[in-house]
């Protein structure tokens, strides 16, 4: 089975957030179960610096405003088409803004570029390669679900998953002229969204089939809460709708030969995590004492739930326990948390920013990661915790309520439970679980007990690329039939 997949993002080539990671472990799982995944990705300088032989296998003489040119090439052991279109992709700052942050003005340009490729390819562009299913991600090349909709490669079965519905690539009705679809498609059954391009939308009404990363995201996006107005859409495809859980890549997150560590471990050894706790301690500037470190890795924005964390920092510290905290984002959240250090010294350490290093010795060597979410489609540190031995304390909303086990009594009698969940996303409810937590860290057995148990759990892409092939296989019987 040829499967094309287009996304904006791949790990370890391109990376602002889950997605990559995703899209970069997939083709890997899927290879074990006899299907091969291509990956159809922009031409980001750090993407074509990636490789040294430019032979193209499709050139385009004008491609939304320039000449542009797609290259195979097989990069760090994945097998990718990558769009060279250098007055699209090539130039300083991020993927989808400046060094300031700003968003590109021409982003609708730039990914109806790498969607019209996504279908050109899907239409047999590319000689002696003609995919079987096409997979697009998010807003950024769900368009080629509606170019190949509307083109040669109709009957193509198509899937599109949906990483975070907050981000669906909504732009004026001014742009549908230059994307070269045909009249009939701004319509509301077409491209149309709420009187503009609505890029995602495009994408959820052409796939054969919507995924998203967890099930219970796939239920609350249905929701007027969760559906970010695009509810009624997803309600009417609901016959349509999968949630497959991610899993991670458990030789790069392995605390048994994790090189970001100072001191690896296994769930038989959890007292040697008492080095990675050290380096914790001395890079927040903590107090070295036994109380619970509860860590944050995350994006400071709303929807990570920080501003619930902000308003509840004094009272973690009041249940004895000290926070390290790693991130970047909104810039009140940033101060807020900064000045809650500077009341709560030795109790309180923030690093502004991102560390890939620091993030793995921070699962190493904290007791438990705190995840407020207010909605989480999936989450993937979660998971990293689990597989840490970091202890999760979750809001009970989307993929964390999929993949944490709240430690109850029932739960923890049973020897099953993984972590702590709360409800409602609220400074109150975060406290509660907090305390909970506090309370089962000053009885080494059961906490030791609730770490082992989330390290045996099954994290990895194996049983979700099985998930994944069933749907590739139910698209090709629609196909035949």
């Amino acid at each position: 089975m040829q499967v094309l997949s287009v996304t904006p993002e791949i790990f370890p080539l391109i990376k602002t957030g889950g997605l990559a990671d995703v899209t970069g472990a997939l083709p890997v799982a899927l290879a074990a179960k006899g299907v091969t995944m291509r990956t159809l990705i922009p031409g980001f300088p750090m993407v074509m610096d990636a490789f040294n032989k430019k032979k193209s296998v499709y050139k385009y003489p004008l491609l939304q405003g320039g000449k542009a040119s797609v290259h195979s090439v097989q990069l760090a052991g994945l097998d990718l088409f990558v769009l060279d279109a250098p007055h699209l992709f090539d130039r300083p700052g991020g993927p989808y803004g400046n060094a300031a942050g700003a968003d590109w003005p021409d982003n609708w340009r730039r990914f109806a570029a790498l969607s019209q490729a996504g279908a050109d390819i899907a239409g047999g562009a590319i000689s002696g390669y003609m995919p079987d299913i096409v997979h697009a991600h998010d807003w950024q090349s769900a368009m080629t679900l509606a170019y190949m909709r509307y083109g040669k490669a109709v009957g193509t079965p198509s899937m599109m998953t949906v990483h975070n519905l907050a981000f669906q690539g909504q732009f004026g009705a001014g742009i549908f002229g230059e994307l070269g679809l045909p009249t009939a498609a701004m319509a509301l059954d077409g491209v149309e969204y709420y009187g503009g391009v609505g890029f995602l939308k495009a994408g959820l009404q052409a796939a054969w089939a919507i995924t998203t990363v967890s099930p219970t995201y796939a239920q609350e996006i249905r929701s007027p809460e969760f559906g970010m107005g695009l509810d009624g859409l997803i309600n009417m495809r609901s016959s349509d709708l999968y949630g497959i859980v991610n899993g991670i890549d458990t030789a790069i997150w392995n605390p048994e030969t994790d090189k970001h560590l100072v001191s690896n471990y296994t769930a038989a050894s959890l007292k040697a995590r008492a080095p990675n706790r050290a380096a914790v301690e001395g890079r927040f500037g903590l107090d070295r004492d036994g109380s619970p470190i509860v860590c944050v890795v995350s994006r400071l924005t709303w929807q990570k739930g920080m501003d619930i964390l902000a308003t509840a920092v004094d009272g973690i510290v009041a249940t004895g326990a000290r926070l390290a905290i790693l991130g970047s984002g909104d810039a009140g959240l940033e101060g807020a948390l900064l000045a809650a250090a500077a009341r709560h010294r030795g109790r309180i350490g923030v690093v502004v920013g991102y560390d890939e290093g620091l993030s793995h010795v921070m699962q190493g060597g904290c007791d438990a990661i705190v995840i407020p979410s207010r909605f989480e489609p999936c989450g993937l540190t979660q998971l990293y915790g689990l597989r840490y031995g970091c202890v999760p304390v979750v809001a009970r909303t989307g993929g964390l309520a999929d993949t944490i086990i709240d430690a109850n009594e029932a739960a923890i009698a049973a020897g099953v439970a993984t972590g702590f969940q709360f409800a409602p996303s609220d400074g109150g409810a975060l406290l509660h679980a907090i305390r909970r937590l506090a309370e089962a860290h000053a009885s080494p057995a059961i906490f030791e007990a609730i770490q082992r148990q989330g390290m045996k759990t099954d994290l990895s892409w194996d049983r979700s690329a099985d998930k994944y092939v069933e749907l590739y296989r139910l698209l090709l019987s629609k196909r035949v039939a």
